[in-house]
């Protein structure tokens, strides 16, 4: 195999699928990036197994071939050489020369053909969104998933597909998040469970374009996102989803519309006096025209007015302080409604077309005050 091709589109493709590449694994042939220059086109791939991520790029084929390469020391020696031409050549005995300017490496190379080629999906179904939706939509709910592999269900996101709606949501014992998005074409319902670090992952390598779209396939075992001359396989998360629709209410009794900058900045200070791992809650106090936020650590305490309008009863409520700024900071509105029941019950932070939905759950805030 000899091909040759720019640094700066090699080091995009390499550094695209090395998300593919397990940081530990008993299978050596699954550290290695496979470059497939056997057709008219150089494709990268690598493979966890779970997790398996293809892209084509620019360059020319001198003659056919192809080679698995160990993925850290390729994408560093990529990464160091002058920004200038590339050309990889190997040899019968699986040795790899890489060469740029008056740069040359040689390093061992694995057999092509033992390496795990991604999974051929029979596509069962398939909707299309803009790469800056997906990207907005993982934005704000993946920070809800559980990292505790305890209950695997937690470590992904549900993707529901229900009249011509995608519903995405995530959960991790704590809080909810869920956005809903309108589909441009009819499809059939699906609910699939995809794991977090795929969702993750691809939004790293999402543009984020408007205009530019994603496919998205699926059958009861993969899902396939299909964007930029890049494909990436994942394994689902089999099992039943959590019944999240029994825990969305939409009775309250204490409405309060909020400036949502005002709030985050204001719970941010706040959380200045709380030292990692403490588990201070911050509390709020409703009143007809005022919100006092206040909190009480070893360093000290705080508390803050924030205008608000306001419907229904006064109440107070202690949040993981956390929890509520991770929400506020994916929302992109100026004003925020949230809605209260009491305090033992969960807040919910949603617009009126419930395109977005945060339930947060309260804390005991008793032996704080």
């Amino acid at each position: 195999m000899k091909i040759i091709c720019s640094k700066s589109n090699l080091a995009k493709g390499v550094s695209t699928v090395s998300k593919a590449v397990p940081s530990k694994t008993t299978m050596p042939i699954l550290e290695c990036i496979l470059i497939d220059a056997t057709m008219d086109i150089i494709k990268l791939t690598a493979n966890d197994m779970e997790l398996g991520i293809q892209t084509e790029i620019e360059g020319e084929i001198i003659e056919r071939g192809m080679i698995a390469i160990d993925a850290k020391i390729f994408s560093e020696i990529v990464r160091k050489l002058p920004d200038n031409e590339i050309t990889i050549e190997t040899t019968d005995n699986l040795q790899t020369l890489i060469t740029c300017e008056k740069a040359k490496f040689d390093i061992s190379g694995k057999p092509g053909d033992e390496f795990s080629y991604l999974p051929v999906i029979e596509k069962e179904d398939s909707i299309e969104i803009s790469q800056f939706t997906l990207k907005e939509v993982i934005r704000q709910t993946i920070f809800s998933i559980s990292d505790s592999e305890s209950n695997k269900m937690m470590t992904g996101e549900l993707f529901e597909i229900k009249n011509n709606m995608l519903r995405v949501v995530s959960l991790d014992g704590h809080r909810i998040s869920i956005r809903r998005i309108e589909l441009n074409h009819e499809v059939g319902d699906k609910k699939l469970i995809v794991p977090g670090k795929t969702l993750m992952e691809v939004s790293k390598i999402l543009s984020g374009e408007a205009n530019s779209i994603v496919s998205i396939s699926y059958t009861n075992n993969h899902i396939v996102f299909e964007f930029d001359q890049t494909i990436v396989v994942s394994r689902l998360i089999e099992g039943d989803y959590f019944k999240i629709d029994q825990m969305l209410s939409s009775d309250y009794e204490t409405k309060v519309r909020i400036n949502k900058k005002e709030m985050l900045n204001c719970i941010d200070r706040a959380t200045l006096l709380v030292k990692e791992g403490d588990k201070k809650p911050i509390i709020i106090q409703i009143g007809d025209e005022l919100m006092e936020l206040k909190i009480k650590s070893q360093i000290g305490s705080m508390n803050e007015e924030i205008y608000i309008t306001k419907e229904g009863k006064d109440l107070m409520i202690g949040f993981n302080p956390k929890f509520l700024i991770d929400a506020l900071r994916v929302i992109d509105e100026e004003e925020i409604t949230l809605y209260l029941m009491n305090a033992k019950a969960p807040c919910f932070i949603k617009d009126e077309e419930e395109s977005y939905i945060y339930l947060i759950l309260p804390v005991n805030f008793n032996a704080a005050v």
